[in-house]
């Protein structure tokens, strides 16, 4: 089942970012806590997620909020979506993805971004197999503080 995140889901979804973190050989970068998912999510609403679960339990999840793109207008950004490594294989990414991308086109946005490691192979061809365009032409500019 594939649903809206709601107010105590935070720590279930840091538990799955945290497994992405690691997944993604950089669990020591995660300094985000459940409170601070929270507040972010519910509170500040300055993102959205959503959530599988199966038997009752949350076993993925996406993350994304609006952007903006002065060429295009209002996007939409997927920041992170994660399902457990066991349960890879039996569609729950593919719900998750699918359900961000209608949740998109429900609002109106001209374009959905997100980023894929470049040596996360499995991803890639994920996305492949969603027609995505995957481009390689951009570099990533960030600021930490």
């Amino acid at each position: 089942m594939i649903r809206e995140a709601r107010k105590g889901d935070e720590q279930a979804i840091m538990d799955l970012i945290h497994g992405l973190a690691l997944y993604e050989k950089a669990p020591e970068q995660v300094v985000n806590t459940a409170e601070d998912l929270a507040i972010h999510l519910f509170e500040e609403k300055i993102c959205d997620a959503i959530v599988a679960e199966k038997d009752e339990q949350i076993v993925g999840f996406a993350l994304y909020y609006t952007n903006y793109s002065t060429w295009k207008g209002k996007c939409l950004y997927l920041e992170d979506f994660y399902v457990l490594p066991e349960l890879r294989g039996e569609g729950i990414g593919s719900l998750l993805f699918d359900r961000v991308v209608e949740i998109a086109k429900e609002r109106g946005v001209k374009r959905m971004d997100w980023q894929v490691l470049e040596w996360n192979e499995p991803a890639i061809q994920f996305y492949q197999k969603k027609d995505a365009v995957l481009d390689s032409e951009w570099i990533n500019g960030r600021f930490f503080f």
